[in-house]
């Protein structure tokens, strides 16, 4: 066996366990060790070519099971959302102004660089950037359970992390969009306050809220970590050890963030990250429709990480971990998932890490017959979720392609359309510039949470919506409109905004393509 087998083949127990003798097959009867938690080390581990070992099979790993991601050109309306931005942007557009979203800014600004990179008619390049960031996430998670527990404990997180980063629906996490680029910011969190650089750990929690504003869940265990820290030593020593790590925590988690503000708009950036999605984070509305995606969704990681969990719950069977920090990563990144009353399926990658990290450690406790059992079972549901990725239908990606090609067949290149549905994909197909900020129908009904009840309608728009759009459509009126509904609570019969919209401007009903109506300009002011 290579010295990287030895390595990760098998987590050695011999510091924190006797090995249970023939006569005594329960594992209750085992001498339960007090797990390391941040700020402790694991004993040094030799010296050998760990990493340059352990990194290209992570490497590989991601590439492998990131394969479907490469199959169609865009994944989900997130990512169509992100590409239109991105053009807009491009084209003199100012984000939280003429640019808006519910999300905060790095994410549309890495979408904007890569396309003024490596141009905007293929998402390629974020795709290849999404398998970095699950090698990054790995990575960390490697290095912060290697510092815990020693080297077969790194190796099994890194691998763990990447196997169940496909553990959900193909379009939620194969997808270049929000959660996956959140992930390695929140691990960096971990990695960071693990080793007391407290100002990074700042910069990390940062980055995560401005990529998603639930990353700044991974706050919490920062901030238990840094109070652990000052168990140690004179009251008077720890009280001000602590004061100065929460002042650098504390500077470097805003000063992005303000910085982020000042570079857009700061009433803009406050509005739509924070205070503009009342409505939209509202319990009202569809609580079935939810309910029931909240139990699906829960179920397709569940058994991703059945592998993973069987270790935790026999652990928690027999003794505690002691991993503080850890449950209160999984359960403010759980607070996260449920945050807004949605549970979409990309929210449930947040739980990817710590889930993983918990399972490292419960490991470290159990007999070692249960890594290869562990690695195998996810190894097995990986296999699914890829297969699953690989031979999935999509057909709202080609009705958008078809839609798309009747906007080129009926308008001209610069021309401006408005496609009122939840799928802003369908402009970045078309290559035509949209005619309104709001890329979907949901910011003027409120339908793109999800909801398909009560809580739908004009009333439920972003505030100022309204206003914002008639104006658009008198100043600038599109070439062409189509009423992407398709028989949802948000099309011309339900919403008299668009119905004047569509009277007033002359246009004309020009035709059908897979439910979707084509209304035409015929009049000209």
């Amino acid at each position: 066996m290579s010295r990287f087998g030895r390595d990760c083949g098998a987590v050695s127990l011999a510091p924190m366990l006797a090995e249970p003798s023939a006569s005594s097959p329960s594992v209750h009867r085992l001498p339960v060790p007090r797990p390391r938690t941040g700020g402790e080390r694991a004993p040094a581990p030799a010296r050998t070519r760990y990493w340059p070992r352990l990194l290209p099979v992570l490497a590989v790993l991601a590439c492998v099971t990131r394969i479907p991601s490469f199959v169609w050109p865009v994944w989900n309306p997130d990512e169509g959302f992100l590409a239109t931005q991105a053009r807009m942007l491009a084209s003199g557009g100012e984000l939280y102004e003429t640019v808006v979203d519910r999300k905060p800014p790095l994410v549309p600004w890495l979408y904007q660089g890569a396309f003024a990179l490596f141009g905007d008619d293929s998402l390629v390049p974020l795709k290849i950037l999404a398998v970095g960031s699950v090698f990054l996430t790995a990575a960390l998670l490697a290095a912060l359970a290697r510092r815990r527990w020693g080297d077969g404990a790194g190796c099994t997180a890194g691998i763990l992390c990447v196997l169940l980063s496909i553990g959900l629906n193909p379009e939620d996490t194969q997808a270049a969009t929000f959660e996956i680029f959140m992930l390695p910011c929140t691990a960096a969190a971990m990695w960071c306050a693990d080793r007391r650089r407290w100002g990074s750990a700042g910069l990390a929690v940062a980055a995560a809220f401005l990529v998603k504003q639930t990353g700044a869940a991974v706050l919490l265990p920062v901030l238990w970590l840094l109070w652990r820290s000052g168990w140690v030593g004179h009251a008077l020593v720890r009280h001000a050890l602590v004061r100065r790590a929460l002042v650098r925590l504390t500077a470097g988690a805003l000063t992005p963030v303000v910085a982020a503000a000042v570079l857009t708009t700061p009433t803009g950036f406050l509005f739509w990250t924070v205070t503009g999605s009342g409505a939209y984070a509202s319990f009202t509305g569809s609580e079935l429709h939810v309910l029931f995606r909240a139990l699906g969704n829960t179920a397709l990681l569940a058994v991703a990480a059945a592998g993973v969990l069987q270790p935790v719950v026999r652990v928690l069977r027999i003794a505690r971990t002691g991993a503080g920090d850890l449950w209160l990563w999984l359960g403010s990144s759980a607070a996260a998932v449920c945050l807004g009353f949605h549970f979409f399926g990309h929210y449930y990658l947040q739980l990817i890490p710590p889930l993983v990290m918990l399972g490292t450690a419960a490991l470290q406790i159990l007999p070692r017959d249960w890594l290869p059992t562990t690695l195998l079972t996810t190894a097995c549901t990986c296999a699914f979720f890829l297969v699953w990725g690989l031979l999935t239908p999509r057909p709202e990606l080609t009705h958008a392609g078809r839609v798309a090609a009747a906007i080129q067949a009926r308008t001209q290149p610069g021309d401006r359309v408005l496609i009122w549905g939840i799928h802003p994909e369908t402009y970045w197909l078309a290559d035509r510039p949209p005619a309104s900020r709001f890329l979907t129908a949901g910011l003027l009904t409120n339908y793109s949470g999800g909801r398909n009840g009560p809580q739908v309608g004009e009333k439920y728009a972003v505030r100022g919506g309204w206003s914002t759009f008639r104006e658009e459509m008198s100043a600038r009126p599109p070439a062409l409109i189509l009423d992407d509904a398709r028989g949802k609570p948000y099309g011309v019969e339900q919403v008299k905004g668009l119905r004047k919209v569509l009277e007033g401007g002359g246009y004309q009903r020009v035709g059908v393509v897979g439910g979707t109506v084509l209304y035409e300009r015929s009049a000209v002011d």
